[in-house]
């Protein structure tokens, strides 16, 4: 009986990341200047600033251009997000092998980096020719210093 539950419960979770983060995730779009056309290597087209959709596993590039201005490119890549590993770990709880196995297929233990993208354009000088310029994203913040205990010493 017990088997029941723990399998009825593993089948209703599905993946714990997959439900508490889902499987799709929303990549903001800045540009200098702003009302820059953008389209990124999966097929998808807005101005800026915009919001676009992604599977928490597609990795892409963004690609911003302007009359007047050099092209500007950056790729996006996934990472795992904090949230992610704590609702991949509650399937040790509810989801078990299949729930994890769900978040793993899915991605939704993923998040995308940059997130937003922000993308400078270059004005172009008389007589140059256009070409596209590509721009790294900024380092990922430093993890913050363990805290400290009432004496002071860092807590492990």
């Amino acid at each position: 009986m017990r088997f029941i539950v723990v399998l009825a419960l593993a089948a209703a979770c599905g993946g714990c990341a997959s439900v508490t983060r889902g499987m799709t995730d929303q990549v903001q779009i800045v540009t200098n200047p702003a009302s820059s056309d953008v389209r990124t290597s999966m097929g998808q087209a807005c101005t800026s600033p915009c919001t676009l959709q992604f599977n928490r596993k597609d990795e892409f590039t963004v690609i911003a251009s302007k009359p007047g201005y050099h092209s500007a490119e950056m790729a996006v890549t996934t990472r795992v997000a904090g949230g992610g590993v704590a609702g991949f770990a509650g399937n040790v709880l509810l989801g078990g092998v299949v729930g994890m196995a769900v978040d793993a297929a899915s991605g939704a233990t993923l998040e995308h980096y940059p997130n937003p993208v922000t993308l400078t354009l270059v004005p172009l000088r008389r007589g140059e020719a256009p070409r596209t310029l590509k721009q790294e994203p900024p380092l990922p913040e430093p993890l913050p210093p363990p805290a400290a205990d009432a004496q002071g010493a860092p807590q492990s």
